[in-house]
């Protein structure tokens, strides 16, 4: 199974996201982030993993996948 660069995109949005905060968000500036990265952000939120298109903060469910995404990163960095 091959990674596409929209889920690449994904992955990146999520590893924004400061776990230690719940209260601490993000936004995808559309004049400052690559297409695929404000693309990626919509897609997070239609999925229910984010609260707003452009970032917003994690919901319950982007909460658990940002902490795997994040737990991956680390562990294939060393």
């Amino acid at each position: 199974m091959s990674i596409s660069p929209a889920i690449i995109d994904e992955i990146a949005v999520l590893n924004q996201f400061n776990l230690d905060s719940m209260q601490a968000g993000i936004k995808v500036h559309a004049h400052a982030a690559s297409p695929g990265l404000v693309d990626a952000a919509g897609r997070l939120f239609a999925k229910g993993l984010v609260t707003q298109a452009d970032g917003g903060y994690l919901t319950n469910l982007g909460l658990d996948a940002a902490r795997h995404a994040q737990s991956l990163l680390m562990i294939l960095k060393g």
